[in-house]
């Protein structure tokens, strides 16, 4: 947050799962009195679909990690740096269906509930 162009931004959302050390509005508090134009948002709950990293963990798991039938750590890590090298060459973009249309209309919804100047039209 201290870096551009996230310093000088009018708003800086971060998108964020609803793991134990980020969750709840004690987070929201805490990370929004450290900077007042961040803005926290949560993930649904039960959505890790939409979470990239979640995305990538769950590849791994069905490709790599079941059956879990390595002998030593080592082959182990010897298995996830050879999938990850594989899938950088075959890897392709998610294909999203959440629109700039539907950007617009989740931003003037949020802009409803926050103090200060509303979206232009």
């Amino acid at each position: 947050m201290a870096a551009e162009p996230y310093r000088s931004a009018r708003r800086v959302f971060w998108v964020a799962d609803n793991g134990s050390s980020h969750r709840g509005q004690a987070a929201v508090r805490r990370l929004q009195g450290e900077w007042p134009t961040l803005r926290l948002v949560h993930l649904p709950i039960h959505a890790s679909w939409l979470n990239q990293v979640e995305i990538y963990f769950s590849i791994i798991q069905r490709k790599i990690l079941t059956p879990n039938d390595f002998d030593s750590l080592a082959e182990a890590e010897a298995a996830l740096i050879t999938f990850q090298d594989y899938y950088q060459q075959i890897a392709t973009p998610f294909e999203w269906k959440f629109t700039k249309s539907d950007l617009d209309l989740l931003l003037r919804r949020l802009a409803a509930h926050e103090p200060g100047p509303a979206l232009a039209a």
